[in-house]
């Protein structure tokens, strides 16, 4: 069982960064000019396309290495609120409610930090 709970918070915080990494090289692969006519289909955003998509990847790299984990983790959480609640706030609910609940994942990490196999212990 020590063994378990040893690895399974360096693993969760793993899992946690391919969700950003698979997202933001889904939307790479998409394409920036695509993915910024689906914002702006949307939402009037369009020019946040390439931030996003570097954002998404960066934070995925980071949390998946475990480097500056507590503030990339906490960077993470904000995106996901502030996407839950701008981007599916109207009719997808359940996207919605998935943003708030990775938040608090992501708001886990802030807390305690990266655990074990991390880059560095932050």
């Amino acid at each position: 069982m020590d063994q378990l709970q040893k690895y399974s918070y360096p693993l969760g915080r793993v899992l946690l960064g391919v969700l950003f990494l698979a997202a933001g090289m889904g939307k790479l692969q998409m394409g920036a000019d695509a993915f910024a006519g689906f914002i702006e289909s949307q939402l009037p955003l369009g020019f946040l396309a390439w931030p996003t998509i570097i954002f998404e990847i960066a934070v995925g790299v980071l949390l998946i290495v475990g480097y500056q984990t507590r503030w990339v983790a906490l960077a993470a959480a904000g995106f996901c609120v502030f996407t839950g609640v701008i981007y599916h706030g109207g009719a997808d609910v359940t996207g919605m409610l998935k943003n708030i609940a990775l938040a608090g994942g992501y708001l886990l990490l802030f807390s305690r930090g990266g655990g074990g196999l991390c880059v560095d212990k932050t």
